[in-house]
This record gives structure tokens, sequence and C-alpha cells, in this order.
């Protein structure tokens, strides 16, 4: 007599079909990230209400409702044919760019020789840039008007906010400086070796090692030339002629304070250079924010 020994056949699970591995995906991956979606659309949500409010008409962007009846694209071309408008755009982007670049020129070397050169007075050297941080622009205002004022006369114009930037700026060249600490030394000296002198290791191995911090304090002054209203209002408000968009659209807001439409219209003009800029450039941002300070 043989005894024979069943084995329970095994269980055949039916194939999950590709659809409901996806939306079980999708689900998977929005229950994991919901914090993060919930702080982005609190973000979002007064963009969307700037743009929505931007094309309603003039009745309705009185009223409670979100969402335009109609479409008023027309209210861009408004605010674009404003007068002065064309004129406010042109100041910002000649204070943005040329600050930037002369902050770029005149930071750039000064961090250099904080982070790789060692002499006698550089720690002195170096809290003398992090006590200018600390100083308040107020403190300054007075006496740096009366000398652009009565000794070199170019209040009513931008010029007292650009020249200034050409000697360097304290925040970028710390920021810099941190940046630079996490170059290796042993590229430099292979320069030198080489036979590449201080300016030449300075173009040639540092400048293209450091792309990430020079995006980010680039993309951190530009943005503060773009939207500085202290500056503007101090020396160019005697001028409308030299008003720039973020002194303008406090203007443009007192003219037109009824027709909210055009007053929201107007401000997403203003804030969409520096939002697309920033969609562009952010992984050199990130990484070159992220990098800054890896060495003290």
């Amino acid at each position: 007599m043989t005894l024979t020994s069943t084995r329970p056949a095994p269980v055949t699970r039916p194939p999950v079909e590709p659809t409901t591995a996806r939306r079980r995906d999708v689900l998977s991956w929005v229950a994991t990230h919901s914090l993060a979606i919930a702080a982005a659309l609190l973000f979002l949500m007064p963009f969307v209400f700037l743009f929505l409010t931007s094309v309603m008409s003039d009745r309705q962007a009185l009223t409670s409702d979100l969402l335009p009846s109609e479409w008023h694209w027309g209210n861009y071309v408004k605010v674009w044919r404003t007068p002065g408008f064309l004129t406010w755009w042109r100041n910002t982007l000649v204070y943005a760019t040329a600050g930037t670049a002369l902050t770029l020129l005149s930071s750039i070397p000064v961090a250099y020789a904080l982070a790789k050169f060692r002499f006698r007075g550089s720690n002195l050297a170096l809290m003398a840039v992090i006590s200018m941080m600390m100083l308040p622009p107020q403190v300054t205002v007075i006496p740096m008007y009366l000398v652009w004022s009565k000794q070199f006369h170019l209040t009513g114009s931008l010029w007292p906010l650009i020249v200034p930037l050409a000697f360097g700026d304290a925040f970028s060249i710390f920021l810099l400086r941190q940046f630079l600490l996490t170059i290796p030394d042993e590229y430099l000296e292979a320069a030198r070796i080489d036979g590449c002198g201080s300016l030449r290791t300075l173009l040639r191995v540092v400048l293209p090692m450091s792309r990430p911090g020079i995006a980010a304090v680039a993309l951190f002054q530009f943005f503060y030339c773009w939207n500085d209203y202290f500056g503007p209002q101090i020396y160019a408000s005697e001028n409308p002629a030299a008003w720039t968009l973020s002194y303008g659209l406090e203007s443009f807001k007192s003219e037109h304070h009824t027709n909210w439409n055009l007053t929201m219209a107007a401000t997403l003009l203003v804030m969409a250079p520096v939002i697309i800029l920033f969609f562009f450039a952010q992984k050199a941002f990130i990484e070159g924010v992220t990098l800054t300070g890896v060495k003290g």
C-alpha cells in the first residue's frame, strides 16, 4: 500500500491591469507627498487669484467672484500702454542687469582672496565684511544722500544705486567666499605648478568650478535690484523718468485704486520676469546655495 502526498495547487492571482497599477502608484505618490502638495497649493493660490482677477472686467473685479465671467486679456495691453510703464521697465532692467554685473565683477576677486589667500589681517577683513552685512541701510541713507546730492549732483537718477555696487557687496562676498572654500586647494596648486598666476588661476580654474555659486549670487542680486523699492524711492522719486517698476507700481496703484483688475495685471507683469528667470535657473541656484557653507 503506497501513500501518495498531494500538494495543493498554487493559487494563481489574476494579473494586475496596467491602468490599476498606474492608479495605485499615483495614489501612493500622493499619499507620500501630501504635505508637500498642500504647501505647494497654499503657495500657488495667491498667484492663481492674482491671475484670475487680472483678466476680469472692472465691475467683476470688485465682487466676490473667483472665476471671470469673461476673459479680458486686453487688461494686459492697457497696462503695457500706460504712459511711463515701458520707461519703468527699461530702468528696472538696466538697474538689475548693471547692478548684477558690477556686483559679480567686484565681489568675486575679494571672495577669492578671502577664501584662498593667507595674509595678515585676513580674519579682520572677513569680520569687516560680516559687520557690513549687519549694518542696516537706513543708518547710512542720510549721509549717503547728502554725498550724492551735494557733491555729485546725481539724485533723480539710478546712478547712486548702481555705482556703489562696483565696490563690492558684503552679502555677495560672504556667500562667494563660503562657496570657494569648497574648492580643493590641490586644483589651485596644480595650476600654479603649471605656471598660472593668481589672476589666471582665478579665470581658468576657479571661475569654471564656481558656476553654481556665481549663479546663486547673481540671482540673489538680480532679484534684489528688480524688487528694490527703498533705493529708488530715496534717490529717484523726484524724477519720473528714472522710476523703476517697484516704485512705478505704487503710482499705478494710486491712480487705478478702483481698477483692481488692472492693478493685478500690472503686478503680474512685474513679477513674471523674475519667476521665469528662477524657473530656468533653479537647478544652478539650488546647487549653489546647497554647496555654500560646507566648510567654515
